[in-house]
């Protein structure tokens, strides 16, 4: 999930370069979190991908006949967002009080939230400024009671 801020009037390129750095540094964040960072492997076709968490003993079922060992435990948000995809949305606030609140909400709610500040070099006159922010990898029914009721961007 990605949160913009609308009332900024970003050229394209700044709303791209921006919700890139919020959301590298949401999964890095999560990454971190989980203790995965060592899990991340870039494949023969230089696709990033995670090994997947080892199967408990007792989550584990052996099929006779196949030899297969599966497990019905269920992937996180984060292990589907490298091995499945999940949908990456983008919504809009319209002020800074709207992103910091909303970051405070997923803050509280226990969930990574990446917050970028800008600099300001090249855009808003030298004055640092908040322009988005990305949660972590989240299943829709975790972020909906969040990001929900905000428009598409």
């Amino acid at each position: 999930m990605i949160v913009m801020r609308r009332d900024l009037k970003m050229r394209k390129g700044k709303i791209a370069a921006q919700a890139g750095h919020a959301c590298v540094e949401a999964v890095l964040l999560a990454l971190v979190r989980d203790e995965r960072l060592d899990d991340i492997r870039v494949s023969g076709d230089d696709w990033i991908t995670l090994t997947p968490t080892p199967i408990a003993l007792e989550d584990a079922t052996f099929d006779v006949e196949t030899g297969v060992i599966s497990a019905d435990a269920a992937l996180s948000p984060l292990e589907a967002w490298f091995s499945e995809g999940v949908a990456k949305v983008c919504v809009y606030v319209d002020s800074e009080e709207e992103l910091l609140d909303l970051h405070r909400r997923a803050q509280e709610a226990g969930f990574i939230s990446a917050l970028v500040r800008d600099a300001g070099y090249t855009e808003f006159h030298g004055e640092p400024t908040y322009t988005c922010l990305a949660l972590e990898p989240l299943y829709p029914e975790q972020v909906d009671p969040l990001t929900g009721e905000l428009p598409l961007y």
